[in-house]
């Protein structure tokens, strides 16, 4: 039985790629010069520090230009708030998305059954696996879960015959 995967997972080597290309801007960079702005990396977590607010905003722009540069599609990143660190530094957290979201898992469960498509959906994990008779379906299916999901960066992989 035909069927497919529905993920929502981002590159993470184009993802660190990136990061590593926004810190040389911005060390390189006139406006901030002497300034304490920088961009740590975690496993799924992005903080962003730097002097102020302003900063703050500059950093995360030099960042989303380098995201899509590399290809990367900048719906995967939830920013945080804008917080105070040590002395006058500011930071924001920034976390990146790693799997389909419980309720938007089953936004797409109950999508595909009202569209009365001929396939099957079932939440395994943070993947949602979609299964029909025909490949017909299944490219019904993806297409519905593009045009209902517009907010979440969506892939869909795995197919099997």
């Amino acid at each position: 039985m035909p069927s497919f995967d529905i993920t929502c997972e981002a590159n993470a080597v184009e993802l660190r790629n990136a990061v590593e290309q926004a810190n040389k801007e911005i060390a390189n960079r006139f406006d901030f010069k002497g300034s304490s702005a920088r961009i740590d990396s975690e496993e799924r977590r992005l903080v962003l520090f730097a002097d102020d607010d302003f900063k703050v905003g500059q950093v995360r722009d030099v960042l989303l230009a380098k995201l899509a540069k590399r290809g990367v599609d900048v719906r995967f990143l939830d920013y945080g708030e804008i917080e105070r660190a040590g002395g006058d530094t500011r930071r924001q957290p920034v976390t990146v998305r790693h799997g389909v979201p419980a309720d938007a898992a089953r936004r797409i469960v109950r999508d595909l059954k009202d569209a009365k498509l001929k396939v099957q959906a079932q939440i395994q994990g943070d993947v949602v696996r979609v299964s029909g008779v025909k490949k017909d379906d299944l490219q019904a299916a993806m297409a519905l879960v593009r045009r209902t999901q517009p907010d979440l960066p969506l892939g869909f992989g795995n197919l099997r015959d």
